[in-house]
């Protein structure tokens, strides 16, 4: 019955087994593992870090102890606060630039056929090299019309509406009745009526001369009118030809606007013909002649992109070319997975396609826009290829960025200590922004 009773009793607890690890490995061999990659850690992260953070607090010679004098230059040293605004002017324009034109991108290339191809278009710079994109905007942004893309189409547009002169070099030779006056070139007597009057200039090289001007004519009196000739006053050949009378191998200046002024006021204006001549009325009578400065004007040859004033938004908007379509790509995939009965929800309700975007996609994007900002920020506060490729000489130090002022404190200029303390700053920079994206990354896994 004993037997009985114990075999029909409800069994006891059972031991709990080890759990072992999914792959059946032991912590141990796990650890071995580890181990290479954490040795790589150390020795390529951890002890540069260490070392910088040490070597920040002794001199330049590194054998006597400086304390915080080298981080104290990061706020005197006149190229490192240089630096340390252009750093701001990236991380609040660079980062905010390019994720705005990727929303935009991503956003537009959903409702058209083409928008793949487009989206590839726009992503493509992020397959070359900073190095390949810095000489590519050197090339884009020179000052020659002739060879700088953008000089080429602002020169272009500016000449549009203000077409410069063709005789930026001409002015008055020996013994002209002209004399100078600003920019412009005024006679030196009043003229009357009745009279003729020759306005002689030199300076126009004969290759420079308009195509449609002609050999110079000598003016012809007209009774009760001012007559004249403008032109070019010179012979090839010493001691060839007649100063101040045209010769019959000089051309007139066609074009040439001529102006009478009398008591600070210009009475008549006119132009002068193929020949070089010109006619004036009787309301000139008594007043002087003056050749505007607008006759002179230099050929408009752009904008210096690459000047001290420019420079740093100039080598923004070539990073811009660069990260706008990685941004376009990271905002299409939030976008593709956004549940679209909210914005058809929102277009029943009656809302129009401004509304739609601005209220329920940006807001549901706002995630994904944050993480890239966020890495963008992170990787501007590190900008170096561009600026140090894109930058000339001259202008370097307007440009200036604490990566390149740390490689040049460190290698150009020697200070070890100085280049090891910008260093220790940018990781001080760079790692609250690391946090935060690694904080709302988190978040996001959670959800």
């Amino acid at each position: 019955m004993a037997s009985t009773a114990a075999a029909g009793a409800p069994p006891g607890p059972v031991a709990p087994k080890s759990r072992k690890s999914v792959t059946g490995t032991r912590k141990t061999v796990a650890a071995l593992f580890l181990l290479p990659a954490l040795v790589l850690l150390g020795a390529l992260v951890v002890y540069p870090i260490g070392y910088s953070v040490v070597r920040s607090f002794y001199d330049q010679s590194g054998g006597g102890f400086a304390g915080f004098d080298n981080y104290e230059a990061l706020f005197t040293d006149d190229g490192i606060r240089t630096a340390l605004k252009n750093n701001v002017i990236w991380v609040v324009f660079a980062p905010t630039v390019a994720t705005a034109l990727g929303l935009i991108f991503a956003v537009l290339t959903e409702r058209v056929r083409w928008g793949t191809a487009f989206k590839l278009v726009v992503f493509m710079p992020m397959a070359i090299s900073m190095l390949a994109a810095g000489i590519i905007f050197r090339l884009v942004y020179d000052q020659d019309p002739d060879k700088g893309v953008a000089n080429a189409v602002w020169v272009g547009v500016h000449d549009t509406f203000a077409e410069a002169s063709a005789f930026p070099k001409a002015h008055p030779g020996r013994d002209s009745p002209l004399t100078a006056q600003g920019g412009s070139f005024v006679t030196k007597e009043p003229v009357r009526a009745g009279e003729t009057v020759t306005l002689p200039l030199v300076g126009v090289a004969p290759d420079q001369m308009p195509g449609d001007a002609k050999p110079a004519a000598a003016p012809q009196a007209d009774p009760g009118k001012i007559t004249g000739t403008t032109w070019q006053d010179f012979t090839r050949g010493k001691g060839v030809g007649t100063l101040g009378a045209p010769d019959a191998s000089e051309l007139g200046y066609p074009g040439m606007r001529i102006e009478a002024v009398r008591d600070g006021k210009v009475v008549e204006s006119t132009k002068a013909a193929a020949d070089g001549t010109f006619t004036l009325s009787d309301k000139a009578d008594g007043a002087q002649l003056r050749l505007p400065a607008s006759n002179f004007r230099e050929p408009y040859n752009g904008l210096d992109w690459l000047g001290p004033s420019l420079v740093t938004p100039a080598i923004i908007g070539s990073y811009i070319w660069m990260w706008a379509g990685f941004a376009m790509v990271l905002i299409a995939a939030g976008l593709a997975g956004m549940p679209r009965e909210l914005l058809e929800a929102a277009r029943v309700d009656g809302a129009n396609e401004w509304q739609v975007f601005r209220r329920v996609t940006v807001p549901l994007l706002a995630p994904v826009l944050a993480v890239v900002a966020v890495t963008l920020m992170i990787n501007v506060l590190k900008i170096f290829d561009l600026v140090f490729i894109i930058a000339p000489g001259s202008s370097q130090d307007d440009a200036n960025v604490l990566a390149l002022e740390l490689y040049r404190k460190g290698f150009s200029e020697d200070q070890p200590g100085v280049a090891s303390a910008i260093s220790v700053f940018l990781l001080l920079l760079v790692i609250p922004v690391m946090w935060f994206n690694i904080r709302r990354l988190k978040r996001e896994v959670r959800r």
